[in-house]
């Protein structure tokens, strides 16, 4: 680590993508200073959050919703630009116009129990003891790569959506796409027309919703993921609660059979996947759209999960420790609710600086 010194404010934020950069700004309304009284560290190397790493062809009108941070509407966007374009500039326009001053690229390390009730938090420029923390790294640095036998065998390319370079790379190729959310159907329909085959592979059959996706059903899917991290359960996938949205281009896939699933392959073999019942595949390319989980590594010094295996937390406190909040999370790993989240992890983080809150077990 390098030697940058030990530095002390009251709230370090961790991570500046949508819930990171609400909490920077609910902290700079409540009359806390940017740099003196909270810090923001992001590793990235630009704005954007984890947009700015989406695939080129994953243009703005293919974004499902994007909520604008709170103070700050996102006007004029292009809908045929790449939505890491058009995200990336929304939020570097946000932080200058709020004067958030994110500090990048920061990695944070580790964060452990500090002195005098403070936690330390050990980065990659230098060391930062906070009275309050509000961690928002979300989960775009920890895809989920399924183990199946033979893996290590297969003589072509696998990859995961988080290193999805666009449908051209998989020209005249046989691809297999593993996972049934939404990105996995998206690059089933760009890779369709390219490819030479396809074939959609889900361990769950897929739940296809038509209809308007309204208010008082997205609340029921959001209080399902809240109900497991009150639990201190991992958070559910989008897909598991939302399902998937029927529109003009989902029926013509389901009609043309680019959407045809087949169940989960029992094993990799050297040319492609195989079943137990004997169906075999031949692929060149294994891509796995296999969705992500919480990026919490750096909160493991203080050991903060449950026997169930995830963080319990109520709303977005961290109940083994009230000096920790978790944005962008279970019920608010969404544009809207990272919105939410922020505004309340504030709210619980100020509570513990002005000496209301309590922390757990003591």
């Amino acid at each position: 680590m390098n030697n940058f010194g030990v530095r002390d404010v009251d709230v370090v934020v961790i991570g500046a993508g949508q819930a990171g950069l609400s909490a920077a700004y609910h902290l700079r309304r409540s009359g806390l200073v940017p740099d003196r009284d909270f810090v923001v560290l992001d590793h990235a190397p630009g704005p954007g959050g984890a947009w700015q790493f989406r695939w080129p062809s994953l243009t703005y009108a293919k974004v499902h919703g994007m909520h604008a941070l709170p103070g700050m509407e996102l006007t004029d966007a292009d809908p045929a630009r790449p939505s890491s374009e058009v995200i990336a500039e929304y939020f570097a326009a946000y932080e200058e116009t709020f004067g958030l001053r994110v500090r990048r690229p920061v990695h944070v390390e580790a964060v452990r129990e500090g002195e005098d009730g403070r936690l330390r938090v050990e980065t990659s420029q230098g060391v930062w003891r906070t009275r309050a923390l509000i961690s928002g790294t979300g989960t775009w640095d920890r895809p989920f790569w399924p183990r199946y036998p033979g893996q290590e065998l297969f003589r072509g390319r696998q990859l995961h959506t988080a290193n999805y370079p666009g449908p051209e790379e998989f020209a005249g190729q046989r691809v297999v796409v593993v996972g049934g959310g939404a990105s996995g159907t998206q690059h089933l329909m760009e890779i369709a027309p390219y490819a030479a085959a396809t074939t959609w592979v889900t361990r769950r059959p897929p739940v296809f919703r038509d209809g308007e996706f309204t208010e008082e059903w997205g609340r029921a899917a959001v209080a399902r993921v809240a109900e497991r991290v009150r639990r201190g359960l991992p958070p559910e996938s989008v897909v598991s609660v939302t399902d998937l949205p029927v529109n003009d281009a989902i029926r013509a896939a389901r009609a043309s059979g680019v959407l045809d699933r087949l169940p989960m392959f029992d094993r990799i073999t050297e040319s492609g996947v195989a079943w137990d019942d004997g169906r075999t595949v031949d692929a060149d390319v294994i891509l796995w759209a296999t969705g992500f989980r919480a990026a919490v590594d750096h909160l493991a010094p203080l050991r903060l999960r449950e026997p169930g295996g995830g963080i319990r937390v109520e709303g977005t406190r961290v109940v083994r420790d009230a000096r920790i909040q978790l944005v962008g999370y279970g019920p608010s790993a969404s544009t809207v609710g990272a919105n939410r989240a922020g505004r309340v992890a504030v709210r619980n983080a100020l509570r513990v600086v002005r000496g209301a809150g309590v922390r757990a077990g003591v």
